[in-house]
């Protein structure tokens, strides 16, 4: 699978973005929902399975993007399926480490 990835450090947070590669620059809706999928906010550079998993295992907050990239996220244990919005045809999810 390939993801796009972006780590920001901010302030002592580590925030993680990261989606589909193949969802990049796509808008999506679902009623008053809408979620654009920027390149500026999600990284022009391509990753791996094994970068994203050690990216998200070390952020405190993630904006998880697209179906393949929430499921991985799911699979390894960052968010819980039944926290996942879907917008329009995209899966999305958050999460912050408190």
């Amino acid at each position: 699978m390939t993801f796009r990835l972006k780590v920001y450090r901010i302030r002592g947070e580590v925030l993680v973005a990261v989606c589909d590669a193949s969802i990049v620059g796509r808008t999506f809706r679902e009623g008053d929902l809408k979620i654009e999928v920027k390149e500026e906010f999600y990284g022009g550079k391509e990753a791996g399975e094994e970068e994203v998993r050690q990216a998200l295992q070390q952020a405190t907050i993630a904006n998880i993007t697209g179906e393949k990239a929430v499921r991985f996220a799911i699979e390894i244990g960052v968010i819980d399926e039944g926290n996942v919005l879907k917008i329009g045809e995209c899966l999305h999810a958050q999460m912050v480490v408190i």
